[in-house]
C-alpha cells in the first residue's frame, strides 16, 4: 500500500500516530500541504506516483484529483473535521470512503474562539503593538460579562463555546437545524427561529456552520446590518462563510466592533489583503485546532481510520455513505 501524507501538523508533532503509521508497513510519501489541485496532480502524475490512500488536511481534492488517482485509490482519510475541500460527491460516486475525525478538537477550537473574542473586546492588537513600539496608547475595552453570545451551528464546537460563554456570565442563544433539547435546557440556551434572529440579538456571534453552496458568503453587508452596532463576529469554521470585503468595510467604519477569524477564503493569506490594515480584525493562520493534545488526537484517529479501512474493517468515522 502506498500512502500520500500531506498534513504538516501531523508530520511536525510527536506522538503515537507516527509509530502506528510506521508499523502498518505502508509506503508513505510525504508532502507539505495544504496543496492545490495542480500541486496534487503533479505529485500523482509523477513516475511511480500512484497511491492507494490519502491522509490529508485541507488539500483541494477535486474530481480531477480523484480521477487521476483511480482506479488505485481506496480511501481518503481526512485529518480533521471539515470535508468541504474534498469533492465528496465524486468520491461517493466511485465508492471511495471519505473518513474524518469528529470529536477530537472541539475543546481546542472553543478556547481559540475565546482568545479571539477577548482579544477584540480588550483591543489586544493595538495595545500590544503600541507597547512593542515603546508607546503607551490606550483604548477603552468592552466587558463580555452580561453580553449575549450567539452561536450559529450548535455542534460539538458550538456547544463548547456556549459552555464557556456561560462561564463568562454571557447569555447564550443559538440556531441550528438539528437542535439538542437536553443540552439547551441544561445550559439555558435560547433557541432562535432563524440564523438572522441570532444576528439581530447577539453582541458576539460565533460561526460554527459547515460550508455549503447554500451558505457561502452568508455573512454579507445585508446581514451585518442586522447586527447590533459594535457587535463582534468570530469565525473558526470556514473563510467562505463570509464576504471578506464587506467585513473589512464594517470593521473599518465601526459598524462592527471587530472580526476575529482563524480562517480565510483563500489560504494562506494573499498580500495585499484588506484585513492587514484594520486594527479591529484579528486573523490567526488556521491554528485553532493546532495544540499538541489536539494534533495527537486528530492524527491518531485519522491513522486508525486509514488502517481500518485499508484492512477491510469499519473505520471509526466515515462521512459519506454508499
Amino acid at each position: 500500500m502506498r500512502i500520500l501524507l500531506t498534513t504538516t501538523s501531523y508530520q511536525d508533532t510527536p506522538g503515537a500516530h507516527h509509530k502506528l503509521l510506521a508499523d502498518s508497513g505502508y509506503e508513505v510519501v510525504r508532502a507539505r500541504g495544504p496543496l492545490k489541485e495542480a500541486q496534487l496532480l503533479e505529485i500523482i502524475n509523477a513516475p511511480g506516483g500512484g497511491f492507494d490512500a490519502l491522509l490529508n488536511g485541507d488539500d483541494i481534492i477535486t474530481a480531477k484529483v480523484i480521477d487521476a488517482l483511480l482506479p488505485r485509490l481506496k480511501v481518503i482519510s481526512k485529518y480533521g473535521i471539515g470535508v468541504d475541500s474534498i469533492d465528496v460527491e465524486h468520491a461517493t460516486k466511485h465508492k471511495i470512503p471519505v473518513l474524518f475525525c469528529p470529536g477530537v478538537n472541539h475543546t481546542t477550537v472553543a478556547e481559540h474562539v475565546f482568545g479571539l473574542m477577548v482579544g477584540l473586546a480588550k483591543h489586544f492588537w493595538p495595545h500590544v503593538s503600541s507597547v512593542k513600539k515603546g508607546e503607551w496608547k490606550r483604548v477603552t475595552g468592552t466587558e463580555l460579562f452580561g453580553k449575549t453570545i450567539g452561536v450559529l451551528g450548535m455542534g460539538r464546537v458550538g456547544k463548547e463555546v456556549l459552555l464557556r460563554g456561560k462561564a463568562f456570565g454571557m447569555t447564550p442563544i443559538a440556531y441550528d437545524i438539528f437542535w439538542d433539547d437536553k443540552f439547551a435546557a441544561e445550559l439555558g440556551v435560547k433557541r432562535c427561529a432563524t440564523a438572522e434572529d441570532v444576528l439581530k440579538e447577539a453582541h458576539v456571534v460565533s460561526l460554527h456552520m459547515n460550508l455549503t453552496k447554500e451558505n457561502e458568503g452568508f455573512i454579507n453587508a445585508q446581514r451585518i446590518e442586522l447586527m447590533p452596532k459594535g457587535a463582534i463576529l468570530i469565525n473558526t469554521a470556514r473563510g467562505g462563510l463570509v464576504v471578506e470585503a464587506d467585513l473589512a468595510a464594517a470593521c473599518k467604519s465601526g459598524r462592527l466592533g471587530g472580526y476575529g477569524a482563524d480562517v480565510l477564503d483563500v489560504e494562506p493569506i494573499q498580500a495585499p489583503h484588506p484585513f492587514m490594515q484594520i486594527d479591529n480584525i484579528l486573523i490567526t493562520p488556521h491554528v485553532g485546532s493546532r495544540t499538541g493534545e489536539s494534533v495527537q488526537r486528530q492524527a491518531l484517529m485519522s491513522t486508525e481510520n486509514l488502517i481500518l479501512s485499508l484492512s477491510g474493517k469499519k473505520p471509526l468515522a466515515q462521512f459519506n455513505k454508499f
